[in-house]
């Protein structure tokens, strides 16, 4: 059963989050501010979180840096906050998805079971050939969702990891901006070129030797992206 954190001081966005994802079998936790999430998260060790940017003790991009520090849990940021920059802030501290309020709880359901479906293990059914992937820098090991650098594990989100397998299995094939904005957040999307830049930069910053003139992360100008091995 999947376990969702909700993390919101607004007492009828958290009943009625709670009743809906109970309604469809979804274990649920609830936390008024940051604090008592940061605590929950850590005791709890949910599946997915779903977090409130206004909480009364501190920003919810503290939060998301918070748990950034120690676990990968998709983060579904729901927010009445809906400039672009707003949203960069928060996917580029962490965070996996961001709704704005008002919402609609079917659109936020699916965006939940997306960002759940994107976190889980790689399917082991054989249909993928590509399982490890090696550049001079970087190790790419599909099958067990692991990145190594220079003999470290990098810790990657849900997010960025998913974006990374698309490339790899797509290794020196040019992937457009909309097919990677669907396979990775959803048939939903296909025009936030935004949260495409935010992530390339992430996985540059993270994987690149030099991210200001990447070998492996190619950008084609208005189509898309390239994963080269080098």
């Amino acid at each position: 059963m999947t376990r969702v954190l909700v993390v919101d001081d607004e007492p009828q966005i958290v009943r009625a989050l709670v009743i809906n994802l109970k309604a469809r079998k979804y274990e649920v936790d609830a936390a008024p501010d940051g604090a008592t999430a940061l605590q929950l998260a850590a005791a709890r060790h949910p599946d997915v979180v779903v977090l409130d940017l206004g909480l009364p003790d501190m920003d919810g991009v503290e939060v998301i840096r918070g748990l950034r520090g120690w676990t990968r849990v998709p983060i579904l940021v729901l927010s009445a906050r809906h400039t672009s920059d707003e949203k960069v802030e928060a996917l580029d501290a962490g965070a996996d998805d961001y709704v704005t309020k008002p919402f609609g709880m079917d659109e936020l359901l699916a965006r939940l079971r997306a960002s759940v479906r994107r976190a889980e293990p790689v399917g082991q059914d054989g249909a993928d050939d590509i399982v490890m992937v090696e550049t001079e820098g970087f190790t790419v090991d599909l099958a067990a969702k692991k990145v190594q650098r220079e003999g470290r594990d990098v810790r990657l989100t849900p997010t960025e990891w998913h974006l990374l397998e698309v490339l790899v299995r797509n290794s020196g094939r040019l992937v457009s901006q909309k097919q990677l904005l669907q396979e990775v957040w959803g048939p939903s999307y296909g025009t936030e070129t935004n949260y495409l830049r935010v992530y390339m930069a992430q996985l540059r910053r993270k994987l690149e030797a030099d991210p200001s003139h990447p070998r492996h992360f190619v950008t084609e100008p208005g189509m898309g992206y390239r994963f080269e091995r080098g």
